[in-house]
């Protein structure tokens, strides 16, 4: 039951899955605006309530730029999320479209949508360049009544029928105290449905007083206590059923998918990358003309810096100031570490 990865699944997982876990999938945000108010919703002040496109962590204003950073980060496939990608429906297709117009039909898309502004037109235009769907019912966020969750399951229906049962599922953040409500609605929409994905639920600055308020956290402070343990018994719950049910953990999305992304991301001559995914850097601070004339090194003009081969250390230390750099390897090359050497 516990996979390679720090995640627990029965029957296998989600194909989106299987790019995710090695850090396979650009991370597509759409838009930050949604009209449902769920009181766990998780992103940050950044981009919620904003209407702004990220692909990881690059801010975009076009598609070229969103293509580039697929390229940057060496994706196989994209997950488009938001908010809600149906309220930005224009944008939605046009962006999956160009990614796999740019990469091909191996290029793996799946996307992830309330349930609330589902139509036939709409997944049906949504079909012709996205892999698989996967979806979030409302009844965790407010108390439905038995008619309104009928109105999910039927959406959740359409939904099958255009994506077919193999690349439809849905995906819900744990609450100890729902898990068989969440249990209960899975076994109402099985036929209709492939897989299950359940997310050990975590914090975030946005919703710390609201989950807070409800929740016991675990030690460490940033996971809901008893979350996990929820997630197993749902499993078991379900251990006969056909359905492809993944328990992704705050370890699987921190130390497996998010590492293995900066992994696989592209870096700057002269770098080497740590275990972890992030890259030293040797450096001369600021750019400086007398150093273009020696093949072992790289101008780095978006840090106004000069990285150096290692083997440069001696030749120069005599006469620049030389720093090691530990950065990470995505758009905003955030530093971690920096110290000088000599």
């Amino acid at each position: 039951m516990k996979t390679n990865f720090d995640s627990y699944c029965i029957n296998g997982i989600a194909n989106g899955c299987k790019y995710c876990v090695k850090g396979e999938k650009l991370v597509l945000f759409i838009t930050g605006i949604c009209s449902r108010n769920c009181f766990y919703c998780s992103l940050s002040r950044k981009r919620k309530n904003k209407d702004e496109i990220w692909a990881n962590e690059r801010k975009c204003r076009k598609i070229s730029e969103v293509i580039e950073e697929a390229k940057e980060s060496n994706a196989k496939g994209a997950g488009i999320t938001g908010g809600d990608p149906l309220l930005k429906f224009e944008r939605t297709a046009r962006y999956a479209n160009a990614l796999k117009k740019n990469f091909g039909k191996k290029f793996h898309i799946h996307i992830y949508l309330p349930t609330k502004f589902l139509t036939y037109e709409k997944l049906k235009k949504l079909s012709k360049y996205i892999d698989e769907i996967r979806l979030h019912p409302e009844f965790l966020s407010k108390n439905l009544n038995k008619e309104e969750i009928e109105k999910e399951i039927d959406k959740i229906k359409l939904a099958s029928n255009i994506f077919g049962v193999n690349n439809t599922g849905i995906e819900l953040p744990i609450f100890p105290d729902k898990k068989k409500e969440i249990a209960e609605f899975i076994l109402k929409i099985k036929d209709y449905i492939s897989f299950v994905n359940l997310n050990e639920f975590e914090l975030s600055e946005t919703n710390f007083n609201a989950v807070t308020n409800h929740y016991k956290l675990k030690k460490g402070g940033y996971i809901i206590a008893g979350s996990k343990e929820a997630g197993l018994w749902i499993l078991n719950k379900l251990k006969k059923e056909k359905l492809k049910i993944h328990l992704c953990t705050a370890e699987t999305k921190n130390w497996h998918q998010y590492k293995n992304r900066l992994l696989n991301h592209k870096i700057l001559p002269f770098g080497k990358r740590t275990k972890d995914g992030t890259v030293k850097y040797l450096c001369i601070y600021p750019e400086n003309p007398e150093l273009q004339k020696y093949k072992n090194v790289f101008i780095d003009k978006d840090k106004k810096r000069i990285i150096i081969n290692e083997s440069m250390t001696k030749k120069l230390k005599d006469k620049f100031k030389i720093e090691s750099v530990e950065e990470y390897p995505t758009y905003d090359r955030i530093e971690i570490e920096k110290w000088q050497i000599n």
